[in-house]
């Protein structure tokens, strides 16, 4: 692989058209920031109850005192022993980071339906710090679409889908007012995860970029870290 070799006269004023287009993308994603964050809202009425190793947890003490949760549905269902690769690409990246998340009034989860020992054990395994609880026990992963059912009928993505069923990704979140009520403000599926995923955008910077275009599927490459 090699791109045509050019003068840095050359080089220079193939950069500048290109920034060009990166600013009008970088302002049309300030819009679309905006928009999201206009949405409206749908008031949370159940009284979902999660385990975490500590014990019970109400769906408000996941926000530990802010009033902003992110939730990342990670796929570990019950009977599972080790985390999805793909679930562990994106949560690698998140220790570093919810201190500073903490400091704009927002925490960072993880929530899975798998039995809170099995996930507490793979945790340890990867060395990660940040919370993961359990909704074995209540609908949540069914109220947000990311637990399917087998070959009937499911919604994913905002789209009807039939499925092999199981635990799916996505990320979702929530705001908590003065009064203890919680509101579901966003989620995002699928691709719509990757602009959350700091690994791809440094890759996507790269002469090869991303590299998957001979692999069976695009995340092919991807392994749990210390399993590379």
């Amino acid at each position: 692989m090699k791109n045509p070799i050019v003068s840095a006269e050359e080089w220079r004023k193939k950069r500048l058209e290109l920034l060009q287009k990166e600013k009008e993308f970088t302002k049309l994603r300030d819009q679309l920031s905006t928009e999201r964050r206009s949405l409206p809202w749908v008031k949370i009425k159940k009284d979902y109850r999660f385990l975490s190793v500590k014990g019970e947890k109400s769906f408000a003490d996941l926000f530990e005192g802010k009033s902003q949760l992110i939730i990342y549905h990670f796929m570990f269902g019950p009977g599972t022993i080790v985390g999805c690769k793909s679930c562990s690409f994106w949560t690698d990246q998140y220790d570093p980071i919810i201190v500073h998340i903490r400091q704009r009034d927002a925490n960072l989860i993880g929530v899975s339906r798998g039995e809170i020992e099995k996930m507490e054990a793979f945790r340890k395994r990867m060395g990660w710090q940040f919370q993961w609880v359990s909704s074995i026990e209540n609908d949540f992963n069914d109220d947000f679409h990311v637990t399917l059912q087998s070959g009937q009928p499911s919604q994913y993505n905002y789209k009807s889908v039939i499925t092999r069923g199981g635990e799916w990704p996505g990320i979702s979140v929530f705001y908590k007012d003065e009064d203890e009520a919680i509101y579901h403000t966003y989620s995002t599926y699928a691709r719509g995860l990757e602009d959350l995923n700091t690994v791809y955008r440094y890759l996507d910077i790269l002469p090869k970029g991303r590299d998957e275009d001979d692999l069976p599927y695009g995340m092919a490459w991807v392994k749990l870290r210390d399993e590379y």
